[in-house]
């Protein structure tokens, strides 16, 4: 029998499966064994190549999720490590092993929370296998599949790694929305000794680069940072030194707040892109990854403020900073907001926590789980 009540055990177990996206090499298996125990109906669902899990214990009222993801990046180098990443060790007063902070450590403390507590709500958890991947298989298609079998969920609590220096100093309250383009510029291949005969595409793609560059999205939204552009390549796939090419592709990022939605802002883009193109021939592929999105339960914030302090000493900051999350998925079903450990060392070679914040965001979630019965009685 594991001691369910030990998130480090639990957490070591969890981070013992060299899963990265997509595998999940038995993590899962783990889990799932684990919330049976704990009176959980567990649904296994499995989209492409993507391993999913749903669970749900008991009924009568609001529902809160827990969710977050069993995948992890890979670990690069496993000689770059002190340790091997998949043989997870508390040494040095830390939790040592990929996944200790995203987030297998903050799964490990949920569940200990649950079976530690004497009397719960409703409780739900929502666990993917490719959160670190594209999020084509994951928690957005588990979301279509819980609705069409009736699950409902009332309030989302999401694992991700969000404190900044210490446990507690930072909470996420909403994300900024994320798109990615590649604008293709077409020309006409030449000589370059004879331009007069080609239509060169690099400087109407260096035109529209500059454009982009200098445009002004907004002055930001409450909680959120300005909307800002980043150019990220011009490229040409001509190697020869003496040919001009028939095509430059142009490729950017927007990470932008609530001030606009995806399409508005594809609407706005396009406008600018062909001002700049001056009549030459351009296409894009444009793609908005998630939209930005902002918690407006003001109980459930401070839910999630009031445990942390009385745990910690700390009110965290509510923020929107940092990369898209699940979050921008689960957030159109029900308010969310983002709690987990600390993410100085996520996704880096030794990644790392203080165990005794695992053990701090163990009491952190159990009074969440307490107090969210209280708050929707």
């Amino acid at each position: 029998m594991s001691d369910l009540t030990d998130p480090l055990f639990l957490a070591s177990k969890l981070m013992a499966c060299p899963s990265v996206t997509p595998k999940d090499e038995g993590a899962q298996d783990l889990l799932e064994s684990w919330l049976k125990e704990l009176g959980f109906t567990v649904h296994r669902q499995t989209f492409g190549e993507v391993p999913n899990l749903y669970a749900t214990r008991g009924e009568g009222g609001k529902r809160l999720c827990f969710a977050g993801h069993t995948d992890v990046v890979p670990p690069g180098k496993t000689a770059d490590w002190q340790n091997d990443p998949f043989e997870p060790k508390v040494e040095d007063g830390m939790l040592k092993g990929r996944g200790a902070s995203d987030m297998k450590g903050a799964i490990g403390a949920f569940v200990a929370a649950v079976a530690r507590a004497e009397d719960t709500p409703p409780l739900a958890l929502l666990i993917t296998g490719d959160e670190e991947g594209p999020g084509l298989d994951g928690t957005k298609k588990m979301l279509g599949w819980m609705e069409e079998q009736g699950h409902r969920i009332d309030h989302c609590l999401v694992g991700e790694p969000t404190s900044r220096e210490a446990l507690g100093d930072m909470m996420k309250v909403g994300r900024r929305g994320s798109m990615n383009c590649v604008v293709t510029v077409t020309g006409r291949q030449g000589h370059v000794a004879y331009p007069d005969r080609a239509e060169n595409p690099i400087p109407v793609a260096v035109r529209i680069a500059e454009a982009l560059r200098v445009l002004v999205l907004d002055n930001g939204y409450e909680h959120f940072q300005p909307s800002n552009l980043e150019l990220t390549a011009i490229t040409s796939a001509e190697t020869a030194e003496n040919v001009i090419p028939a095509e430059a592709a142009l490729r950017f990022n927007v990470r932008f707040n609530p001030t606009w939605s995806g399409e508005r802002l594809l609407e706005s883009l396009h406008e600018a892109i062909d001002a700049a193109a001056e009549g030459a021939r351009w296409s894009w592929n444009p793609r908005v990854s998630g939209e930005a999105f902002l918690n407006q339960d003001e109980e459930l914030t401070v839910l999630v403020q009031t445990s942390v302090q009385e745990v910690t000493g700390k009110t965290p900051e509510p923020s929107t900073s940092g990369g898209t999350s699940d979050a921008r998925f689960i957030s159109k079903v029900c308010p969310t907001v983002e709690f987990g450990l600390p993410g100085a060392t996520m996704h880096q070679v030794d990644e790392q926590v203080p165990a005794k914040d695992v053990e701090k965001l163990t009491d952190i979630y159990a009074l969440i789980i307490e107090r969210y019965g209280k708050l929707t009685a």
